[in-house]
């Protein structure tokens, strides 16, 4: 971003930040656009700013046959020139207007993040229309960008965490698009072309799959009028959504061959998807397991008790179309060996065990605690209200989340420990040279 920009909505944001204290305690309306649009609103009207968030499902698991990294690559694309103007006309109207505007793409959704002032809404509105319904791709700035991602995916081939990812998502999904980089590889990336960019546009940006969430200083009919103007020329449906992702992995090891003095794992098994009634349970026990910090089991018995990492930590993925349960952890070749049976142990013990009541209070104190924290400002209560619309979570959600946390019990936790974890099938991907470990399956 422009450090001029950069400055300028920085003390918006301070101004903001004492607008809008850290709360759970947010008034959402939803608002329908005369040509249809529905968005979430939180109207704020004591600062002369907004920030609204579109999210577009699909993101880029909607990548063609053979096009793998296209709408990686056009997402890079939209802030590089649109309808009348170039790269560098598109950076100055945007300095000008003291405008931000983010595009970020993952494997579930493209995002537009834009924050403006209320007295630019309107050339606000209308160079962020342009970005989405009028973006140039040309050659030039498709070149410029395609070196960059290049760069990036050359990069990532020498490094272990990178590897590793790789692997296990290979493993994991298989050919699902899940199951290889979003950025694409070398070879698909070198063969996109200026076509490619139209089509992966046309997959993504539709009504069909659209969320917004708007927070800030406007009205519900001001907003309805600023969607239509903005969005009311997307077509009405995109390309077809992939498919659920079966997953794959089962059980052991794989060991990918690197050479590094310390070796890197990511493992993993099954998951619990986010809309599961039991996934405030494997919230709480996750964070006891390995989401906690210094505080969880990972931490004390890898690093704290046998020096064995820097650090170790477990992490629920529940995407759209599978869910997951992995961990990360880095050690030294010689010692790697001994923080995997570490971790499989504690898995084991989690899942007979369950976890205690003094560390159930605590996680469940902490997940609380925290949930206020992330409401600090305009952009990041506009991000959550749209991952709310995906999730199908009902609009007072965000006053009831909390609730949920604390009725889990103890017994909830066991059982649901017992169910989900599963330490038989717990795989790692080590990418190194560890000492004492080999594969157990074919690479």
């Amino acid at each position: 971003m422009n450090k001029v920009v950069t400055r300028f909505l920085g003390a918006v944001m301070v101004a903001l930040a004492a607008a809008l204290p850290a709360r759970a305690e947010v008034e959402i309306t939803e608002v329908v656009s005369p040509g249809g649009i529905t968005a979430w609103l939180v109207q704020e009207p004591s600062i002369p700013f907004m920030a609204l968030e579109l999210r577009f499902r699909g993101g880029a698991s909607l990548d063609a046959p053979g096009k793998r990294g296209a709408i990686n690559l056009m997402t890079g694309l939209l802030e590089e020139g649109a309808a009348d103007l170039d790269a560098r006309a598109f950076a100055r109207e945007l300095e000008r207007l003291a405008a931000s505007f983010d595009y970020d793409i993952s494997d579930d959704a493209l995002s537009v993040s834009a924050r403006f002032l209320s007295e630019n809404r309107g050339a606000a509105v209308e160079l962020l229309r342009k970005s989405i319904i009028e973006p140039s791709f040309g050659q030039v700035a498709l070149d410029r960008v395609r070196g960059q991602v290049l760069t990036g995916l050359r990069s990532d081939a020498k490094d272990p965490n990178e590897i590793a990812r790789a692997a296990f998502d290979k493993m994991a999904y298989g050919d699902h698009p899940y199951g290889s980089n979003f950025r694409g590889t070398i070879e698909s990336v070198e063969a996109l072309t200026r076509d490619d960019m139209l089509a992966a546009h046309g997959a993504v940006f539709a009504k069909d799959r659209l969320y917004v969430g708007a927070v800030g200083d406007i009205t519900p009919d001001e907003l309805g009028v600023l969607l239509d103007d903005l969005l009311g020329a997307l077509p009405d449906e995109g390309a077809p959504q992939p498919g659920p992702a079966q997953v794959l992995i089962e059980g052991g090891t794989t060991v990918v061959p690197f050479d590094t003095p310390q070796s890197v794992a990511i493992f993993g098994q099954r998951g619990i998807e986010q809309e599961d009634p039991d996934f405030f349970a494997a919230r709480v026990l996750n964070q006891v397991l390995g989401a906690g910090g210094f505080e969880s089991r990972l931490m004390t018995e890898v690093r704290e008790k046998r020096g064995l990492t820097y650090g170790v930590y477990s992490f629920l993925v529940p995407q759209d179309h599978a869910a997951t349960f992995q961990g990360q952890v880095a050690s030294a070749n010689e010692r790697v060996a001994e923080a995997v049976s570490v971790i499989r142990d504690e898995w084991a013990r989690a899942a007979v065990e369950g976890v205690t009541q003094e560390e159930l209070d605590a996680a469940k104190t902490y997940v609380t605690g925290a949930y206020p924290l992330r409401f600090d400002g305009n952009g990041p209560i506009a991000r959550i209200m749209v991952g709310m619309q995906m999730l199908g979570l009902p609009i007072d959600y965000i006053a009831t989340r909390n609730e949920k946390v604390e009725a889990v019990t103890l017994d909830d936790v066991k059982r649901v420990a017992g169910e989900l974890l599963d330490p038989e099938g717990l795989h790692f991907v080590v990418v190194g040279q560890p000492v004492g470990l080999e594969s157990t399956v074919a690479n």
